[in-house]
């Protein structure tokens, strides 16, 4: 995928200005301080902000998602979390078993931690089944430890990752390419 001069503003604050970069199909991580535009590329790259100038080229069709915010419908079990985008119980539950919650699929979000939720989250994400997931901090209150046995499901997917992270631990347990955004 190739990004080619793109400006995103919200008022009078530029986020990205003419903000050029290549990604492979392995994984990216977004790393820097808070402010620098991780999120609003992120959200670019999936369609959900039209930028003011650039272009997109060989862009995702489907990408999957991953919110900072977990987007858990309440309402719902750890399982029809998960089952709601990829219409598959199997699959719903073999990402469920990925992240560590099996014993949770019948749980209600309120039921769980900070840290169960986005790990429901990520399951959700890696279940979607698009053409590049995009991760917007994934590993927020979770340990080292966890992040460790985490991070070979992204290996496994077999499509482009871009994922932000604050964490120089993180990126480093997760490996591949790193694009630090405050030195554009």
């Amino acid at each position: 995928m190739k990004i080619r001069g793109l400006t995103v503003r919200y008022g009078e604050k530029t986020v990205l200005d003419h903000f050029c970069a290549e990604f492979g199909s392995g994984i990216t991580s977004l790393v820097g301080p808070s402010g620098f535009g991780k999120t609003t590329l992120l959200h670019t790259i999936a369609g959900l902000i039209i930028p003011e100038h650039g272009e997109i080229l060989e862009g995702p069709q489907k990408p999957a998602l991953m919110f900072q915010d977990d987007r858990l419908f309440p309402w719902m079990t750890s399982l029809q979390n998960i089952v709601i985008v990829c219409d598959d119980e199997d699959k719903a539950r073999h990402y469920l078993k990925a992240v560590e919650l099996e014993k949770e699929a019948e749980s209600m979000p309120k039921e769980l931690s900070g840290g169960m939720r986005r790990r429901i989250a990520f399951a959700r994400a890696l279940a979607y089944g698009g053409d590049m997931l995009l991760l917007d901090e994934p590993f927020k209150g979770m340990d080292l430890p966890l992040v460790e046995r985490l991070a070979p499901l992204l290996w496994e997917l077999k499509i482009p990752v871009i994922l932000s992270t604050h964490s120089p631990e993180e990126q480093a347990i997760i490996g591949g390419d790193v694009l630090e955004m405050d030195k554009l």
